[in-house]
């Protein structure tokens, strides 16, 4: 018990620290993301509570079949709004461990891009082709803007992926007789 008092102290005493050199405005934000992190914290439980009431309530009716559309679309639209829920509650927490000043972009698009599967999933089957391109075009263009944050921010993948474009034209080359040296030519 004396160990996990001296615990809880030292990290007491280390929060009072940082909180000390924080400016006005940061434990202002701190104190809104604290706030915002509660608030969500709240309407998990509150969204889990309700799918767990109503997969329940299918199984007692014995109407959960995941084969019916209205089912499937009920189901998996809470559970992708629950997800959304806890990636948003995910990006406050990074703020609140002073990891991020602020939100990142990247995890805004990736909120966005969860939020639009799961407009596809609850999406009605006869919904007009002009609102289900649309959707299609907002989640490839989030798609590619999430994919080059990605490989602008992770230097280490882009230098992968690059290297493994350069593996595979030199293993195309070497299939097809010609060297990787020869810069992609053959002998046509």
């Amino acid at each position: 018990m004396e160990s996990k008092k001296s615990w809880l102290r030292k990290d007491l005493d280390a929060l009072r620290l940082q909180w000390d050199m924080l400016s006005f405005y940061e434990r202002f934000e701190q104190l809104v993301a604290h706030v915002l992190s509660v608030v969500i914290s709240i309407i998990i439980l509150v969204s889990l509570w309700q799918l767990i009431h109503a997969v329940i309530a299918l199984l007692v009716s014995d109407a959960l079949n995941p084969l019916d559309h209205e089912v499937y679309q009920t189901v998996f639209g809470m559970v992708m709004t629950l997800l959304i829920a806890m990636e948003f509650k995910h990006s406050i927490t990074r703020v609140m461990a002073r990891r991020n000043h602020i939100v990142q972009v990247k995890t805004v698009l990736l909120v966005a891009l969860l939020a639009i599967a799961r407009k596809f999933i609850i999406l009605d089957p006869a919904s007009a082709p002009a609102k289900i391109a649309a959707l299609a075009f907002a989640l490839i263009a989030l798609g590619s803007v999430y994919w080059l944050m990605r490989q602008r921010d992770d230097p280490v993948d882009a230098t992968s992926a690059a290297q493994a474009e350069r593996d595979r034209v030199a293993h195309a080359q070497r299939q097809q007789g010609g060297s990787p040296g020869e810069g992609g030519q053959t002998g046509n």
